[in-house]
């Protein structure tokens, strides 16, 4: 088996992830992960696939063919064998009103400390009580060996107080 990568982008229409998944499926692959989402009227995403050896020219030639056609975008990649990294995980949660800056001074913080940041969701929705914007992010966190989640806590509290914004380590 080998495994790729696949990074994908549309403009947003019924069958999608369709197209995709039978291109994969006709191939005898597996779809094993992946993240999509609806995002300024395009669909976007990204999947972790295995397919058969003999068989992953074929579900490449196939794919460029979806992207070719005009219906997606698509990029191919082999996936690595990445090790899990050693070091203590924990997820935050962020709620606050939506400005600019807000994920680089988080990223920023955790990156001064060598976390890294496996995944981030963010969303924006109305804040019914002010009539503004409100941001959201969860953010799965990997601290270096030797780094201490109590001793992230301390340092997320400080720049949610700077940031006037609600900074949560929720697991």
């Amino acid at each position: 088996m080998v495994s790729f990568v696949l990074t994908v982008l549309g403009d947003d229409r019924p069958g999608l992830v369709d197209s995709l998944a039978a291109a994969v499926a006709a191939h005898g692959g597996n779809w094993e992960r992946s993240q999509m989402a609806r995002l300024g009227g395009k669909f976007a995403g990204v999947v972790q696939v295995n397919v058969p050896n003999a068989a992953a020219a074929a579900l490449q030639a196939e794919l460029a063919t979806l992207s070719d056609g005009g219906l997606l975008q698509v990029r191919i990649d082999p996936a690595g064998a990445a090790p899990d990294a050693p070091g203590a995980r924990f997820v935050l949660s962020l709620v606050g009103t939506d400005r600019p800056g807000l994920v680089h001074s988080v990223s920023s913080a955790l990156a001064e400390i060598g976390a890294s940041i496996e995944e981030l969701d963010t969303a924006t929705s109305d804040a019914p009580m002010s009539g503004g914007v409100l941001f959201e992010a969860t953010i799965a966190v990997v601290l270096p060996v030797g780094v201490t989640v109590s001793a992230v806590r301390s340092r997320l509290e400080a720049l949610a107080d700077r940031l006037m914004v609600d900074i949560d380590v929720v697991s």
